[in-house]
């Protein structure tokens, strides 16, 4: 029997590779990316401005705290607030608020300041409109 072809060959061994590589990629352990630019700030600290929220498409996976993300959760991504960090965020038009968790980091984009889980924005009332002007108080310093 006569061998593949060459590129039958390479593109076999390509493949081979990769899926080798994606298999001990998912068995390493995950290292959170060290934050320089991660504040802690002071207990009553106070920001006011607009927020949205995130969940579907990212149950489950990795924050960049290194959390398990949890949709339901109450948790918050923030762009400068270490993680760990609590903060009560209170959305103006309902003057509804819920204490939620810094556990993931947030661009920042668009003019908004926080990013909540669909748990923390249901909590609030955010899920209708999808965004809103909130008020963030820090409320608690992450533990060391």
């Amino acid at each position: 029997m006569p061998a593949p072809p060459l590129a039958g060959r390479l593109l076999a061994g390509v493949l081979c590779a990769a899926t080798s590589s994606a298999a001990c990629a998912s068995h390493a352990p995950f290292k959170p990316i060290p934050r320089p630019d991660r504040v802690t700030a002071a207990v009553g600290t106070v920001e006011e401005g607009m927020a949205s929220w995130y969940g579907p498409g990212y149950d489950g996976n990795r924050t960049s705290c290194g959390d398990r993300f949890d949709q339901d959760a109450l948790t918050a991504a923030h762009p400068t607030w270490a993680c760990g960090t609590k903060v009560r965020v209170t959305l103006l038009s309902t003057g509804r608020s819920a204490v939620v968790t810094v556990n993931d980091l947030f661009p920042g984009r668009k003019g908004r300041i926080v990013d909540l889980s669909r748990g923390a924005a249901k909590a609030i009332g955010l899920i209708g409109p999808g965004t809103g002007e909130v008020r963030l108080e820090i409320v608690e310093l992450p533990q060391p």
